[in-house]
């Protein structure tokens, strides 16, 4: 077991701090009274670790695959495994606990990824967070991580020594926050923030020492329940005085520094509990308004904010939908095709390139879908365990989720064309997966790089025709490519071929009128349906039943 925080190590504590999180999310949840007693501080913190975890993977998958996709020996460098690690959670950071605890990797990662060691990098983290709060409060997440620098910073030499001394002393800030912040000693519980970042600071002993210390009492008064909490909630309101603001408004930022210190001023005057983490022009914004428009056009001014997320907090009043009987949760590529699947019905997930959605984006949409029964379609290979994560949390939510593994858009796409509510449930999930089952697939790309695949050795900006999955046709000519596919495909027999093109690709509706008629002219009796998805998907999705 490695005594130094390196890239195995990285990895490992990684998979550690979502496991512990994932382990003690309900029980965080229900201590959630500070800032505002929403019951999500353990949700949101295993939903930025699962979003850290998740690039952490990717960074080992890339070397693993090597140059060429012909695998590469030892291990990927420390410095870029971290720093995923921290762009990871910057990106899938949740709520006002999970911005802060992406800061604290974020201030992790510049130390280590410089050659420094645990105790620097928990100093580097912890001033780092208080920074990117507007107004620290202490009791909360942010003395405990004070306390895990100072007692790192006390500690022997080595990584080892310094994590164990971080922990023992977070464990016993964490004990005693409830003295340093009222509404934690009236609702009788300790920091939740504080307890998840125990959580992970346990992880990161185990990930150095091969030793999990035992898990701590939690503090010296009693943990509350839900209710419990909720009920002294009232306590913990903010600047804006009453039960706080209504909405918490987030969103990623491309912004450049001198913007970003303008649009903390704004959002200080507009709310409370503003917490703006990142840098090197990406940021992640949090705050708690009434206003929640004018949160958003801030982010405007300031720069090009995206994936903007618009929360109606605890104690407001807005409206709860009607629960319906059956929906649709589908992962879409593109806009576009979001926009299709929104019309059947559906609610869409989009899957950005090179950003697939977490387990926690599907349960959210399965919650926005707000029925008894859902059918989710995640799309993707790669997706079949993060949805089945989704679905067995949803079913401990009392939704009955069945799955049906598609693994391409156009088969989710098959499968939402013969979804029927009216029918039984087990009726109509197995008519989808039965249309899904039917229709194979196939993708065009554009190769990066020379490598090796099932077809043959192809050149970089090669057209690579996959069916199913695997390099069938390499070619120079997307629409020559294109053909080549269909006929393979259609060689086997089929009905109907579908078509789904990127906004990006040029003359899309050329090369969509000259498939088209080349399966007219080929294949007698095959119907053409053509859908757009978007900008930033595959340039070219083929489907046949």
């Amino acid at each position: 077991m490695p005594q130094k925080l390196d890239a195995a190590a990285v990895r490992v504590w990684c998979a550690g701090a979502l496991e512990a999180l994932g382990r003690e999310r309900e029980e965080i949840d229900a201590i959630n009274v500070y800032p505002v007693a929403d019951g999500d501080t353990g949700t949101n913190l295993y939903l930025t670790a699962e979003s850290a975890a998740t690039a952490v993977e990717a960074v080992f998958a890339a070397h693993e695959a090597g140059p060429g996709g012909f695998g590469a020996a030892g291990e990927p460098e420390t410095s870029a495994v971290i720093r995923a690690m921290a762009h990871g959670a910057l990106l899938g950071a949740r709520g006002n606990s999970g911005t802060i605890l992406a800061q604290l990797l974020r201030g992790i990662a510049e130390r280590v990824a410089e050659g420094g060691g645990v105790a620097e990098a928990l100093d580097r983290a912890a001033v780092l967070a208080r920074e990117a709060v507007a107004h620290p409060v202490e009791g909360t997440v942010l003395t405990v991580a004070d306390a895990a620098a100072a007692g790192a910073r006390a500690a022997g030499p080595g990584d080892a020594a310094a994590a164990r001394a971080a922990y023992e002393a977070a464990r016993e800030a964490l004990a005693a926050t409830p003295d340093r912040l009222d509404v934690l000693a009236r609702a009788g519980v300790v920091d939740a923030g504080g307890m998840g970042l125990l959580a992970v600071l346990r992880a990161l002993v185990a990930a150095v020492t091969g030793e999990t210390p035992a898990a701590p009492a939690r503090g010296p008064v009693p943990v509350a329940g839900p209710v419990a909490g909720h009920e002294q909630a009232s306590a913990s309101a903010g600047a804006c005085g009453g039960e706080g603001p209504a909405f918490e408004v987030i969103y990623l930022l491309e912004a450049g520094d001198p913007a970003v210190a303008v649009l903390r001023a704004r959002l200080d005057a507009l709310g409370e509990s503003l917490v703006v983490v990142g840098g090197d022009g990406l940021w992640n914004v949090h705050v708690h308004v009434d206003d929640a428009g004018a949160a958003v056009e801030a982010g405007v001014e300031a720069g090009r904010p995206h994936r903007i997320r618009i929360t109606h907090l605890a104690g407001t009043t807005a409206p709860v939908p009607e629960q319906v009987q059956r929906a649709v949760v589908v992962v879409v590529p593109g806009e576009g095709l979001a926009g299709l699947c929104a019309q059947a019905g559906a609610v869409t997930v989009l899957a950005r390139p090179g950003e697939p959605p977490a387990s926690g984006e599907l349960v959210d949409a399965i919650r926005r879908a707000h029925a008894r029964e859902v059918v989710l379609l995640p799309n993707s290979a790669e997706l079949r365990h993060t949805a089945a994560a989704a679905a067995e949390q949803a079913r401990t939510e009392g939704v009955r989720v069945a799955l049906v593994p598609t693994r391409a858009a156009v088969q989710g796409i098959a499968a939402l064309a013969v979804h029927e509510p009216a029918r039984r449930f087990d009726e109509d999930v197995v008519a989808m997966t039965a249309a899904a089952g039917a229709t194979r697939y196939a993708e065009l790309a554009v190769a990066e790089h020379r490598s090796w695949t099932t077809a043959g050795v192809c050149q970089a900006g090669d057209v690579l025709g996959l069916i199913d999955g695997d390099v069938a046709v390499i070619g120079t000519d997307l629409t020559a490519t294109a053909v080549a596919v269909l006929d393979r495909m259609l060689a086997a027999g089929g009905e109907l071929v579908t078509l789904v093109l990127s906004a990006d690709l040029p003359d899309g509706p050329g090369t969509a009128a000259r498939l088209e008629r080349h399966v007219r002219d080929a294949h007698l009796a095959v119907d053409t349906v053509v859908y757009e998805s978007g900008h930033g998907a595959s340039p070219l999705l083929i489907g046949v039943e």
